[in-house]
């Protein structure tokens, strides 16, 4: 049998009907960037997130570094992070000038361990930046609690969690800003690069109207210097098109979780992802923890399954970083992820006969060690 790690062609079967003759209109009418799909996008998926604002931006990477600069995170400030992340959430901080500072991740669920929080702060320190690992949000009430005691902005690194839900508030409503990715694999995903922000502040919105837009108040008006970052209409439409199924495609993703969880938590070895009460995740990734990672993937991959390390190495210890000065060790949690880390195949369109071939698989595999 043969299982994807993702499977973009089924859910474009589904979605076929209505994306084509959008794509049509939107060529025959010249409407490109901007326009309508745009609007009603933003409108669309800041209610989706519970939020008042949305602004549709160029890419998860734009988002997150457009909603700093936005709240005025600049040169010499210090930003709290994790390096168990995509490097996109550090290249946006140090691209407006401001220095990742790292704290090491909660064991269970992979993401920012919030008892870390105040020993990273300085006097530099401006923003918090939790990151909603794999779909999975953040313990975000002690992170607000210290942002609020220290007078930090924070905004939410949720590429990954499109629906997910935090004692009943949606991944990114919390913070100053929440940051979105639409990289077409993600949960909610596009036909090529797009992102948005979603916020309660008007002026947060007004801002990166602006900054996505060479810094345009209204054509060739320029009231700062900014980006060309703009979500272009067909990829708004396609978004628009999705989003109305994002909650089934977001049941079917747990749906297999539950599977994937119920049997292989009876394989002696294998630590499969934790949910704590009053969390929803939403399973961007379904990520297990094993002992030779490595050799189990590669035995996956003789049997047909696709899987992927989400992240074999921490940002800390990437070349790109080299130069902060962190050594092996200094995030010993987040190491011992890495080393054992292994995404198996998880999208809505999934079947159960596929994620029994996979458990069993699993198994075959930890009975020979």
């Amino acid at each position: 049998m043969k299982v994807p790690f993702l499977d973009l062609k089924s859910q474009f079967r589904e979605v076929e009907q209505e994306v084509l003759p959008m794509m049509k209109e939107a060529m025959e009418n010249a409407l490109f960037i901007g326009g309508p799909q745009v609007t009603g996008f933003e409108e669309e998926f800041g209610a989706f997130c519970s939020s008042k604002y949305c602004v549709g931006v160029n890419s998860g990477t734009d988002a997150l570094r457009f909603a700093l600069l936005a709240a005025g995170v600049g040169s010499g400030d210090e930003v709290i992070t994790v390096p168990n992340t995509f490097i996109a959430t550090t290249e946006a901080i140090s691209q407006v000038g401001a220095r990742p500072v790292f704290v090491d991740i909660d064991g269970d669920t992979y993401n920012m361990d919030v008892s870390r929080i105040g020993e990273a702060i300085t006097p530099r320190t401006r923003a918090i930046v939790p990151v909603h690992i794999y779909g999975q949000p953040a313990d975000m009430d002690p992170i607000l609690e210290i942002a609020q005691q220290s007078n930090l902005v924070v905004i939410e690194d949720a590429c990954q969690a499109h629906g997910a839900l935090y004692k009943g508030r949606r991944a990114g409503s919390m913070g100053l800003a929440g940051c979105f990715s639409f990289y077409p694999g993600k949960n909610l995903g596009a036909y090529g690069e797009a992102g948005a922000v979603v916020t309660q502040s008007e002026e947060m919105a007004d801002k990166m109207r602006m900054i996505r837009d060479h810094g345009q108040a209204k054509k060739y008006y320029h009231d700062l210097e900014g980006y060309n970052g703009r979500l272009d209409a067909i990829q708004a439409g396609v978004l628009r098109i999705k989003l109305k199924r994002l909650e089934a495609w977001s049941q079917a993703r747990r749906q297999n979780a539950g599977r994937y969880n119920e049997l292989l938590s009876r394989i002696e070895g294998v630590t499969v992802p934790v949910e704590p009460g009053g969390y929803r995740h939403v399973y961007h990734l379904y990520v297990i923890l094993v002992e030779d990672r490595d050799a189990l993937q590669d035995y996956l991959g003789e049997k047909g399954i696709a899987t992927g390390l989400h992240y074999p190495v921490p940002l800390h210890l990437q070349k790109a970083y080299a130069g902060q000065g962190y050594e092996a060790g200094a995030f010993p949690v987040t190491e011992r992820v890495a080393s054992r880390v292994l995404s198996l195949p998880m999208f809505p369109e999934l079947v159960k006969e596929q994620v029994e071939y996979v458990a069993d698989c699993i198994g075959q595999f930890m009975e020979k060690r």
